[in-house]
Parts: C-alpha cells; structure tokens; sequence
C-alpha cells in the first residue's frame, strides 16, 4: 500500500469517528445537559454561589424618576368642570438597596433578608430643584378624613366640613415637590394628632420611606429546585395576604423582581409580588432584546393585569368589597394602605378604559414612555434592563355635608407616577458577555466536532479525486511499437545484439545473451 492510500484511509477513519462521535452528542445533548445542570447548581442564594454577592448588594444602579401632574385650573374642576394638569419632572433619586440581616434558614434552602432603601437626589438627571419647585395637587390628606367620615351622620360631617374651612384647608394645596414626596407637618393632621396620638401629624408621598424597608422577606435559595430560586417563601411572616376577596387574588407569588430562575423559556409567565402594590402581578414575553451586547427577552405586564373583571374573571378578587370593582386599567389599594381612597394605574393610565384618559385634560399615555418592561438574559435569568412604572391617583367624589365637593364629578385624579430604572453596569455587561461566549462554546462543541468532520470530508473528496486522476494517467501510457518488421542480420553488424521491439514507458533495455 502507497503512502498516498494510507493518508486517504486515515483522513476517512478519522473523518467518520468526527462526524459519529460530533452527531451522537448532538442528538444526546450531552454538553447542553451538562451547562444546564451545572447552571442551576450555581445559580442559587447561597453563600458558595457566584450571584450571592451581587444579590445582596446590586450593582447596577437604580434611578427612581418621579413626575408630579401639577393642576392648572382648580377652580373650574371645582365647579364642575374637567380638571387639566401638566406633568413637570423628572425629579431623580439614586436608590441604593443593600440586603441586610441575612440569615440562611432550613439547611440552606431558605435565606432572610430585610431590603432597606435609601434615596439621594440627583440633580443633573433632573428637571428642576425639587426644594424650590412649587405644585398644585389634591390635598390628600382632607380628601382621606372626608372618606373616613362618609360612613358618620351628615351632622358630624357637616361640622368637621366647617372646621376644616375655619383652619384654611382647600381641596387642593400648594406645595414644594419635596414637601409633596418627602413629608411636611400638615394642618389638618396636626389637629387630629392631639385628638388620636396613633395619627402622624406629617405626610409625604415618601414619609419615612427613606432608609426603612417594606418588610421582611423569606427567600428560596433554590437549593432543591432551580425553579424556586428567588422566589418568595413569606412576607412579613404570611404566605398569603388577607385583604382581596379571593384566595388567588391573596397568594403571594413569585420573586420580589430583582432575580429569576435561569434557562427561561419564551412561553413561560413571570411572577413577582409587589409590596407596593399589595399584589402579585405576572409578566408575558414580549420580544428579543439586545441591551449592550447581550441578548435578552423582554417581558411585560399583559393587559389582562389590570383588566375589569367584566373581561377577566379572574380579577374579581381585586374587587374589595366584592363587586365594588374599578373598570379596566386602576386598581384601588386602600384595603391595604388605610386612609385615602389610593388608585394605582400604569401612567396616564395606559392600557386603562379610555374613560378614566378623557376625564383629565393633560394626558397622553404612550407604550415608549409609560410601559413597565424586564429584559432578562435568559440563560442566566439575570434582569438586564428594568423598567417599573407607577401611577398614583385618588378617588375624589361628592360627599355630602362638604360643600366644597357639592359639584365635582367622580374623578380618579392622577397625583404623580415614578418611573424605576435600572440598567447592568459595563463591568458586570463585559462579565456577563464572557460568560455567555463560554457558554456558547461549550454547548456548541458537538457542532464544532461535526464541522471538523465536514472539513476532512471535503479533504477526503479531493485526495480521493486526485488518487484517481493519476491511476487514470498512468493507465492510459501507450506500448510504442520500434518496428513490425523484423530486421535484417545481413545489413548489421554481426556484433550488434538484438534489441527488444518495444517500449515500456522506458528506454530500450537489450536483450539478455543466452
């Protein structure tokens, strides 16, 4: 056997044990198993995991924009008329949201954490000096004593109504943005302070809500099952909460937003329970996204969320009590948060019944600007790109024995909304790249085996093609005749040999002597 055949069975060996060995582990998925399985080992809330630490303190920065609806014609929604209102803002907050006091619970399986969060002005990603800017809005605190005494007889109210005109107090008030947001010490409730001592005199949108937190948190680390990671074990103590109508109205579920479980599917539905909102709430996917460099899903609250429960049954447990249910696009959150009659919607009450955008001049709800989002790397689960936004607005409605309110039209009156952003920082992007590219790699190194084997396939083809040719060539060398005639003896040299009469690709040999 030539060298040439040797080299071309051993290209064809080599190339069949390529394309074998590469096909069967992409038809088993050996690697892919084995990046998975090895990816919901580390991705879990404990102290050996690589995330642990980001999830106790989170890197990327969290902005909290806060835009106030600012009353231009308080007189005229008091006659009667459609209030207008011009949003102002952004006024931006550095929210810094470290976990503290955690504390791993059950073997491992389950961690404590408190969640405080602190807020610092950021000037230059704002529109103004919140300190100085002055707003006109709803007094919220007149408007929550008007509903706690709708329940009490017309006399009563009649002399809190005449009280209240004694004190100065209006429906509507006028303040700085950070008396609004942060607290100031309120007429009205400084005189129901002396009266019930458990009232706070002061109110604020954001009254003692920097450096506290929402509650205390039980997590699943995800230890016995990648699938509960992050996920919320109890609040506050409770696995379900007790003021909706409804026991899947009341559970508690999902994470609290900040991490989900890795390899998320596409069709898969996300939850997260916001404290704020006194609810869980669920997010679809959306569509593919790209946030520096990284490919990502986004997911976002579908319109059902918020839907009458007219269109979506399922939300008749919101309605507290039962029946007294908002139309689509608002959910009232006084059952939780005593005191005034709290709405929360998207802002500009987008995907809302069109009802509640035409009873304010002003609005403008768009999808760009307004729509809550989460774009997550799937393989990780870790958000890449977070978008809360948030609407607060109050119920304000005629109640008898106040006069000021004798000709206003039942109005759910838009106060402000925060738009929370947070972003991956570029160290933890170039991280987070790195390790998708190994990845990659990794689960892709069958199709990198079957490529080679193409490769020496195609070497096989050409040395096998070329092995032809010169077998072709050499069969084809023609045996060129000297002479058919045999020559004469007489005309040569008696000593001259007798030659052979052909060629053989060769110089003529001479015949041996016998």
């Amino acid at each position: 056997m030539t060298r040439r055949s040797c080299v071309i069975y051993a290209t064809g060996i080599v190339c069949a044990h390529l394309l074998i060995v590469g096909i069967a582990l992409v038809v088993a998925q050996v690697f892919q198993t084995m990046i998975h399985s090895r990816l919901k080992k580390e991705i879990t809330l404990t102290e050996k995991s690589q995330v642990f630490e980001s999830w106790k303190n989170p890197p990327p920065p969290v902005y909290m924009e806060y835009y106030f609806f600012n009353v231009t014609n308080p007189e005229e929604f008091l006659a009667g008329g459609k209030a207008s209102v011009k949003q102002i803002g952004p006024y931006t907050y550095r929210e810094y949201r470290p976990r503290e006091n955690v504390t791993f619970l059950e073997n491992g399986t389950k961690v404590y954490a408190l969640n405080p969060k602190s807020f610092v002005f950021v000037p230059e990603k704002s529109a103004g000096n919140p300190e100085v800017d002055i707003i006109r809005t709803i007094n919220i605190p007149f408007v929550a004593v008007m509903n706690e005494l709708n329940s009490y007889s017309f006399f009563l109210r009649t002399m809190v109504s005449m009280y209240v005109s004694s004190l100065g107090v209006d429906l509507f008030m006028t303040r700085t943005v950070h008396e609004v947001l942060w607290g100031f010490k309120d007429p009205l409730m400084s005189k129901i302070h002396k009266i019930k001592p458990e009232v706070d005199e002061y109110f604020g949108l954001m009254w003692k809500k920097n450096g506290t937190h929402e509650g205390e948190f039980v997590f699943h680390t995800g230890e016995q099952n990648y699938l509960d990671y992050g996920k919320i074990d109890t609040w506050n103590g409770l696995r379900e909460m007790s003021w909706w109508s409804s026991n899947q109205s009341n559970m508690i579920n999902g994470t609290d937003g900040a991490v989900f479980h890795p390899l998320i599917d596409r069709n898969e539905l996300l939850y997260i329970f916001a404290a704020d909102l006194c609810r869980s709430i669920h997010l679809a996917y959306v569509e593919d996204v790209e946030v520096k460099g990284i490919q990502a899903y986004r997911f976002a609250p579908p319109s059902d969320v918020l839907m009458s429960p007219k269109q979506n049954p399922t939300n008749e447990g919101f309605c507290v009590p039962a029946g007294d249910c908002l139309g689509t696009g608002v959910l009232k959150v006084s059952v939780c948060r005593e005191g005034a009659p709290i709405v929360v919607s998207f802002p500009h009450f987008y995907q809302a019944d069109p009802k509640y955008i035409n009873a304010v001049d002003g609005l403008n709800p768009n999808k760009e600007e307004h729509e809550t989002y989460l774009d997550l790397q799937p393989t990780t689960g870790v958000p890449i790109r977070a978008c809360k936004r948030a609407q607060l607005n109050i119920i304000v409605k005629r109640i008898q024995g106040f006069p000021k309110t004798k000709f206003l039209n039942e109005t759910i009156f838009p106060i402000m909304f925060v738009n929370e952003t947070a972003t991956i920082d570029e160290d933890s992007a170039s991280q987070m790249r790195t390790l998708l590219l190994i990845v990659t790699l990794v689960s892709n190194f069958p199709l990198l085996i079957i490529g080679m084997g193409i490769i020496l396939l195609l070497v096989l083809v050409v040395l096998f093609c070329r092995n032809r040719q010169k077998k072709t060539a050499k069969d084809d060398t023609a045996y060129t005749q000297v002479s058919d005639k045999p020559e004469d003896s007489s005309e040569k040299p008696a000593s001259q040999p007798m030659k052979n009469g052909s060629y053989i690709a060769m110089s003529p040999v001479e015949a041996q002597k016998c």
